[in-house]
């Protein structure tokens, strides 16, 4: 019996694998004071590749056995909104300059994957796969599949872009001086959704509570402004 056909008759084997891969990764990134490229999430994800590969075992074997996380994303998404209620007087103090930051924030996440993308020859159908790569993954494939774009292809910038934010933004938070919680919580859940939402509490929960509000927000704002983003984009391209 080959290892990928034993470890499908054990399913819960993938929980614990999971768990145990996280745990390690976080070990040794804290050991490596930080670093931003031993990120947690990349490392366990290049660790779990790396034994699917091995073990030879399909990521359907593995989704399947895992699935109880999965399933535990959601509650997770509801559970956000414990830290924003406690955080609620901060959130009326700073209410407009949020809309203002969301809002230039959407439009810039979008804009600019237009223009690499142009300037780097991409095709179209490629470019419109990366333009929604800020948004949570099921809004960003839908948006995605919605106007022309691959969703898979999608499915893999939303991982780039969440792992990426989480890994650079602290140490750019330090180069820069951006030291307000408000604004580095609120900046990486525009830019790297769950993730770096998920990074955002690991400074503090007033950042994370904001990293929560952007990434919920930028959802939305992304879906009713990408049709014009890209409609405007097209009159300009074919000016």
């Amino acid at each position: 019996m080959s290892v990928s056909i034993h470890l499908a008759q054990f399913p819960a084997t993938w929980i614990a694998v999971t768990g145990v891969a996280y745990l390690l990764a976080n070990a040794l990134y804290k050991r490596a004071h930080c670093f931003p490229l031993l990120n947690p999430v990349l490392v366990s994800v290049l660790m779990i590749i790396g034994l699917l590969k091995l073990t030879k075992t399909s990521y359907t074997v593995y989704f399947y056995g895992a699935q109880p996380i999965h399933l535990l994303l959601g509650p997770a998404t509801v559970a956000l909104a414990i830290p924003l209620y406690t955080n609620l007087a901060k959130m009326k103090q700073y209410f407009w300059p949020l809309c203002i930051a969301l809002l230039i924030g959407s439009v810039v996440g979008m804009v600019s994957v237009l223009i690499i993308g142009s300037v780097l020859g991409l095709d179209w159908h490629t470019i419109l796969s990366f333009v929604p790569k800020s948004c949570t993954t099921p809004i960003a494939m839908a948006l995605a599949k919605e106007h022309g774009g691959i969703s898979s292809l999608t499915a893999n910038a939303v991982i780039i872009a969440g792992v990426g934010g989480a890994a650079l933004a602290v140490p750019l938070y330090h180069w820069l001086n951006i030291k307000h919680e408000v604004a580095q919580g609120f900046a990486l859940g525009l830019a790297s959704h769950g993730v770096g939402t998920a990074r955002a509490f690991q400074i503090s929960e007033t950042a994370g509570a904001f990293s929560g509000l952007a990434m919920g927000f930028n959802g939305v704002v992304t879906a009713l402004l990408l049709p014009l983003v890209l409609s405007v984009w097209a009159y300009l391209y074919y000016l």
